[in-house]
């Protein structure tokens, strides 16, 4: 399995892709950063993010796009730019069709390094020491990206896993309770109006069928004039 994984960012966005399998040796397939300049405006800024990532995806054709999960912080400014950011390689993943993942930083820290609270030199440490690299990915932001693919190929699947093993339970309990409630109060009310036509002797074709009235006679039972 190949995963890109994209560590979000206007003025740098991280990109690494990793493949293997959960319990087994990962490779390195490519890393690097996306830069910006910061004197552009923001759609431009995306719109170069969008054309580097599209190409990364034309060029190592990954089987899933993780993405790191922002979380809103005392800097609203900064952290809008990340959230717009992280929008393209989700929108990248849709149109592709591609498994998008979104993991939380603790959730990457923990998955790599076993504490969820490791700072970046750890995280950059054990990055470098899982895929055996010669030398520590450089700036932190492309050994970020290069975390999030490793805890996606670690996590994703078990997470996959237990999120269908869920749906499946959520599915069989609404069945159960379906067969379990009481029927609605229109049908029974039906049912009611079917039994008093029946114990009155009387068994009409449908609910809005009425009985047909003899000639001469009115609605209200007087004859007709």
């Amino acid at each position: 399995m190949r995963v890109l994984g994209v560590d979000p960012g206007l003025t740098r966005c991280g990109l690494g892709v990793v493949e293997g399998l959960p319990g087994r040796r990962l490779r390195m397939v490519a890393v690097g950063v996306v830069r910006t300049p910061v004197g552009d405006d923001p759609q431009e800024r995306l719109l170069t993010l969008q054309t580097e990532i599209d190409q990364w995806l034309a060029d190592h054709r990954p089987d899933a796009v993780a993405v790191e999960r922002v979380f809103a912080k005392a800097n609203i400014r900064g952290i809008m730019g990340t959230a717009q950011a992280s929008a393209v390689p989700m929108l990248a993943a849709a149109r592709l069709g591609l498994p998008l993942g979104t993991h939380t930083p603790s959730e990457i820290k923990a998955a790599v390094s076993g504490n969820g609270r490791a700072d970046k030199a750890q995280v950059t440490a054990m990055v470098t020491r899982i895929l055996q690299l010669d030398a520590p990915p450089r700036p932190a932001d492309a050994a970020d990206a290069l975390a999030l693919a490793i805890c996606h190929l670690w996590r994703g699947d078990a997470q996959g896993r237990l999120d269908r093993a869920a749906a499946s339970e959520r599915l069989l309990r609404a069945e159960r309770e379906a067969a379990q409630a009481a029927p609605n109060r229109l049908a029974l009310l039906h049912a009611q109006a079917r039994a008093a036509q029946h114990r009155a002797g009387r068994s009409w074709p449908s609910d809005t069928a009425v009985p047909a009235r003899r000639p001469g006679v009115s609605r209200t039972g007087k004859g007709a004039r």
